[in-house]
């Protein structure tokens, strides 16, 4: 993974050190909350229902051993686990679809400590708030995936290098997100983000990026529009910076509600692109515009070291368990561990995925955990996956049977990766004051409903997405199943949505699920999403996945099973899927 260098290093002490006196002037009453507000958003800090919640950056999902342990140790001693919280969930990180960890019970008080803490190990929540360029988010398996055509990853820290405290992309319209892959399966949902980037190589060989733009989910869910089918590497961050700067200039700023670059991509079409084309024109031609050069790409490139070679293990791995355990072994291996581009290798994703903790969430326990796994199996290193789990990339085949053991007694081992508990949700209305329902309680009752693996295995392969309010965090647009929280009159109800996609292979092209009915209540809802398994179970043909059998049947069966174990009367207003 990427070193940071001595420039690196002074920037985030200084950083923290501006955040600390930034911080000491307001709690002292001289810098006004009015003021302060946009530099602790700046800095990763929002106020939440109930406490602080700082949100971390972790570029494009990469994590040393050494930082999840400064994670764990923020979860432990600053996360607030007093009397009066005895009933609230303090201690914990979650992990988002967006690879960064969020905290949620971190007192303002002692920010800077903490903001100190991730400096020290090349940590910080720079821009993860605001009205910026956000956290670069990328492919999990980037630089180790089988049909991947070109690593990402340099890419993506020229990115992050490049956008970090651009002074002109500091205040845009709205929140604006970059997701980057190199692989011919899209596992970084690029079509759902403000700028979509998959790399790929011309028919000399010659690598650019195709470019998409205007994505999003929210009130409006969009897919991003192609608008350049290769830009060469070398202009990619001049051509961002046309499509930025025509957004800043046009984008809408009187209305939260259509201030992200999707409405003017959908209001503008053609227009905007022309405009963003003449911009790029315009930029190539100034002599002060410079091009990332080979050397520069070299330099970020030395930063991400491949293993040496693995022992060649693959006659033993497999006999290398107690026979009581080969049925539990074999099934880990089939859902947890992934190809790798290195002979000798595999990945290992460690689910965070089980009964008693709500998805994404990790114990500090678990981050020293994690840590240990990551030092002890896969070079120190672990990924943040978009699906919200963590996965180990260098893991020696050799050693998947001894990593099996350890992950089981750490709680990382649930073989349900891509099954329907393997889940996306929200913190939702337990802790986000955006939240019109909780998703917790949501995600813990579908666990419980279907927590025989055996079943799970028998439905297959399905994205099950849950978000506690319109804005989507937990991408529910995108799920094979998606469930929204909505209010009326304070109460909560869910709207469920079938057949969305994220644009990878298991999933197919990118589309929003449809809305299968009027909401149901909370209660309902586990039984609404077992009678919508079981209309798929009984459909199907032979091998046929969830995703593709809802598409062939379309929204009416669906309906008609959700309906069927209706039980409230009242109905809330409809919101647009």
């Amino acid at each position: 993974m990427y070193r940071y260098t001595d420039f690196d290093r002074q920037f985030l002490r200084q950083r923290a050190a501006q955040f600390r006196d930034q911080l000491q002037r307001h709690l002292a009453g001289d810098l006004p909350d009015e003021d302060f507000r946009a530099l602790r958003l700046q800095n990763g800090w929002y106020v939440q229902r109930h406490a602080p919640m700082l949100r971390v950056a972790v570029p494009y999902g990469e994590l040393a051993s050494r930082q999840l342990r400064a994670l764990a140790q923020i979860a432990r001693d600053f996360d607030l686990q007093d009397a009066e919280q005895a009933t609230q969930r303090g201690g914990f990180g979650h992990f988002t679809t967006r690879q960064n960890i969020q905290f949620n019970w971190i007192p303002l008080a002692r920010a800077a400590d903490v903001m100190d803490l991730l400096a020290s190990v090349d940590m910080h929540g720079i821009q993860t708030s605001g009205n910026c360029i956000r956290n670069i988010t990328s492919d999990a398996l980037a630089g180790i995936a089988p049909d991947e055509q070109v690593d990402p990853r340099p890419y993506c820290e020229i990115l992050r290098q490049w956008s970090t405290l651009h002074p002109e992309f500091a205040f845009l319209p709205r929140k604006f997100k970059l997701a980057v892959t190199g692989a011919a399966e899209d596992r970084a949902a690029t079509d759902w983000h403000d700028i979509g980037l998959q790399l790929r190589r011309n028919a000399s060989g010659d690598v650019g990026f195709r470019v998409a733009v205007g994505g999003g989910m929210g009130r409006t869910p969009v897919i991003a529009t192609p608008i350049h089918d290769f830009v060469p590497w070398q202009q990619i961050l001049v051509y961002i910076e046309a499509i930025v700067r025509v957004y800043n200039l046009y984008g809408r700023r009187d209305n939260i509600y259509k201030a992200r670059i999707k409405i003017l991509v959908k209001a503008e079409g053609q227009r905007f692109v022309d405009a963003v084309n003449r911009e790029f024109t315009a930029l190539c031609a100034d002599p002060q515009t410079r091009f990332v050069p080979q050397a520069e790409l070299d330099r970020v490139a030395a930063g991400f070291v491949s293993p040496a070679a693995a022992a060649d293990a693959a006659a033993t791995h497999r006999q290398s368990v107690p026979d009581a355990d080969a049925p539990a072994y074999n099934r880990w291996l089939q859902r947890n561990v992934h190809a790798h581009r290195l002979p000798g290798y595999r990945a290992v994703t460690l689910s965070l995925k089980r009964a008693g903790l709500p998805p994404g969430d990790v114990t500090a326990q678990q981050l020293d955990g994690a840590a240990d796994l990551a030092d002890r199996y896969s070079q120190g290193e672990a990924r943040v996956t978009h699906d919200q789990n963590l996965l180990l990339p260098w893991v020696p085949e050799a050693q998947l049977a001894s990593l099996w053991q350890a992950a089981r007694a750490g709680g990382f081992a649930t073989p349900n990766i891509g099954l329907l508990t393997d889940m996306i949700a929200c913190p939702g209305g337990d802790l986000c004051a955006l939240a019109n329902a909780r998703s917790i309680p949501i995600a813990a009752a579908i666990t419980e409903r279907f927590a025989d693996l055996d079943e799970q295995h028998d439905i297959g392969d399905i994205d099950l997405h849950i978000s506690g309010c319109i804005n989507s965090c937990g991408h529910h647009h995108s799920g094979h199943i998606g469930i929204l929280g909505v209010d009326k009159d304070g109460s909560e109800w869910y709207q469920v949505t079938v057949a969305g996609s994220d644009g990878s292979t298991l999933s197919g092209a990118s589309v929003a699920g449809k809305v299968i009915g009027p909401s149901f209540a909370a209660d309902e809802v586990p039984d609404v999403i077992e009678a919508v398994i079981d209309t798929y179970r009984q459909a199907r043909s032979p091998g046929e996945r969830f995703i593709d059998t809802a598409r062939r049947l379309g929204v009416l069966p669906f309906r008609q099973a959700a309906n069927a174990v209706r039980r409230s009367t009242a109905q809330p207003q409809e919101t647009p899927a």
